[in-house]
């Protein structure tokens, strides 16, 4: 195989990745409206359970005989697998969750992604070795600038007068849990394939949530159910759960885990755009200036540097 072709290859590659991580986004931006709309509905715990519950059913019927072909490898790899669930299922929606009944969900968007880049390029810097070029670093202050423009309504006073709250802990707890997830993940077992990997941690996460669901449903207000709330876990279950980690999965194998975790920066655009669409709320030049930072940083990060 030629250099050309080679260089085609890596680029087609690079693509799919930035595809398959805009396509993760999209979906997982809704999670935070429907965090917040649902709190008087159900607790956090709950919300957590019932849509891993449902992921870990769908990707079961479909992942079946492929966890029976990498059994032996998953029962070697228990450790790590336990870590991954432990953050990417167990702990991270589960704090958001939390914080929805503090903040509003524009922070759980804002806080969340702001931070959660940040954290993962610097674990994937110090546990991966992962280069941290002029280029990336560049592409993180320009997506931190759009996302602070929004944050901030384009007012330096409001920037400077914004405190975190209670639920802004409970976001900056669930963005480092993911940052974690992001960097482990980059370590998957090469003998364990994707479906078997997301059944397994799905399946894992949900068994670590049951005895705390249990407490909460002891203690709680019972969950109003109806036909909103069944809809709202389906698509939690099946769109932010089995569609976006698949999708985000796969674009870490392609564009690293730092890269990657770039792209969480495109939640609160798409947020903004579904609050639009589904909230009746009118998108403002603030919003379009943001989009253009967010996205042109996004573009600089993934820029390749020419070789002379």
């Amino acid at each position: 195989m030629n250099q050309q072709s080679v260089t085609a290859n890596s680029d087609n590659k690079i693509l799919a990745g930035i595809g398959l991580a805009i396509l993760a986004t999209i979906i997982w931006s809704g999670n935070f409206v429907v965090a917040r709309g649902v709190i008087q509905q159900i607790p956090p715990v709950g919300l957590a359970f019932f849509r891993w519950l449902l992921a870990t059913a769908l990707i079961g019927a479909i992942a079946w005989k492929t966890v029976r072909q990498d059994i032996v490898i998953i029962r070697k790899s228990y450790q790590y697998l336990f870590w991954v669930a432990l953050t990417g299922i167990a702990l991270f929606n589960t704090f958001v969750y939390v914080a929805a009944h503090y903040t509003p969900a524009i922070n759980l968007a804002l806080v969340g992604t702001t931070s959660s880049p940040i954290m993962a390029t610097v674990l994937a810097v110090i546990f991966l070795k992962e280069r941290l070029s002029i280029l990336r670093i560049t592409g993180i202050v320009i997506c931190v600038a759009g996302i602070l423009i929004l944050l901030s309504k384009g007012s330096i006073d409001t920037l400077l007068a914004f405190r975190f709250s209670k639920g802004d802990w409970w976001v900056l707890l669930g963005a480092l849990m993911f940052a974690i997830y992001n960097t482990l993940v980059k370590r998957k077992p090469v003998g364990i394939s994707a479906l078997s990997f997301l059944f397994i941690i799905f399946l894992a996460g949900t068994l670590m949530l049951f005895p705390f669901f249990l407490i909460e449903r002891a203690n709680a207000a019972p969950i109003q159910w109806n036909t909103n709330l069944f809809l709202i876990i389906l698509y939690l279950g099946a769109g932010t759960s089995v569609v976006s980690f698949l999708c985000w999965n796969a674009a870490i194998a392609r564009l690293g885990s730092a890269r990657t975790a770039l792209f969480g920066n495109l939640i609160p655009i798409f947020s903004s755009i579904e609050a639009v669409i589904f909230l009746g709320e009118k998108i403002t030049g603030i919003h379009i200036i943001s989009a253009i930072l967010v996205f042109g940083g996004l573009l600089v990060a993934n820029l390749k540097k020419s070789k002379t």
